[in-house]
């Protein structure tokens, strides 16, 4: 009879006292950068869901939000900005009503752009008031987090992940300038992928791909000023050139708030992974008396 395969005495004493002592599955350190309005009430229920499944989860917020106000499941750490609350409500909120004002369209893009200067200097300031806030860094870089967990569309959380050594990852529905593409070196042929705003299918004419090609430009202006200062904070921190793409390639993971259901197939990779049911509320299902109703 052939003889079976013996495990030595030592090697099996050692594999059950690893078995018993052995690191149990624990949950990680998330910190959280987010962004304020709408992207945090999206983001919210995630981190409910990482809260249940035991994460450790710690907010950063500037004192003077819309939102982020302190919740059961995660740990609120605040850093002061120089604005009122009644200042920052008239700055963000103030001119939102121009969105439904009937006017020449080239008249209200220069609205438009003009409140996203306004909007773009308060984040952008508020965010270089946390990375030069010693005490808060300091505190964050040995609290040995795990993951950042941040919304891309206001940059500094990555700028934060990088400064603390940190894997990213963001948490998002778009980012306009096609900066998710370059950030994750993902194909982006503008006879395939239609551009935000155009109103453009994945079926497009030739001229409608011109449309598709050139679209995206006038977002390029608005682009430059949005983000250029978060890449120029980075560059002063890190004491070294970082790009705007650099600053969207540190991400290790892309959650995309959309669904191929809703919206139109593109190139994806790796590291991008769509999430588009998160903000959908659970329906009861109808009752027995409801679906006799229309025999």
């Amino acid at each position: 009879m052939a003889a079976g395969f013996l495990v030595p005495l030592p090697v099996l004493t050692g594999l059950l006292l690893f078995l018993c002592v052995g690191p149990r599955a624990e949950g990680g350190k998330v910190l959280v950068l987010p962004m304020d309005g709408s992207h945090w009430l999206s983001m919210k229920k995630a981190l409910q869901e990482l809260h249940a499944r035991g994460h450790e989860i710690v907010v950063v917020s500037p004192e003077v939000n819309l939102h982020i106000k302190k919740e059961d499941f995660f740990t609120l750490m605040t850093y002061a900005i120089p604005y009122t609350q009644d200042e920052f409500n008239d700055l963000i909120r103030g001119h939102s009503y121009q969105v439904f004002e009937k006017v020449h369209f080239l008249k209200m893009f220069l609205k438009i752009t003009e409140n996203l200067k306004t909007a773009s200097f308060i984040y952008q300031r508020s965010c270089k008031e946390l990375m030069y806030n010693k005490d808060l860094i300091g505190h964050l870089n040995s609290s040995s987090f795990d993951v950042v967990l941040t919304d891309p569309v206001y940059p500094c959380g990555a700028v934060l992940a990088k400064y603390l050594s940190l894997p990213a990852v963001f948490f998002l529905r778009s980012v306009p300038c096609n900066l998710d593409f370059e950030g994750t070196q993902c194909p982006n042929p503008s006879s395939y992928v239609p551009r935000l705003l155009t109103m453009n299918s994945d079926h497009m004419t030739f001229l409608q791909r011109v449309k598709n090609m050139l679209y995206p430009l006038s977002l390029k202006y608005i682009c430059h000023f949005v983000f250029t200062p978060y890449a120029s904070l980075a560059s002063e921190l890190l004491q070294r050139e970082v790009s705007v793409v650099d600053v969207f390639s540190s991400a290790s993971m892309w959650l995309f708030r959309g669904d191929f259901v809703l919206d139109y197939p593109r190139p994806v990779m790796p590291n991008m992974v769509f999430i588009g049911g998160i903000n959908c509320v659970n329906r009861k299902p109808l009752s027995q008396l409801n679906g006799q109703v229309g025999r």
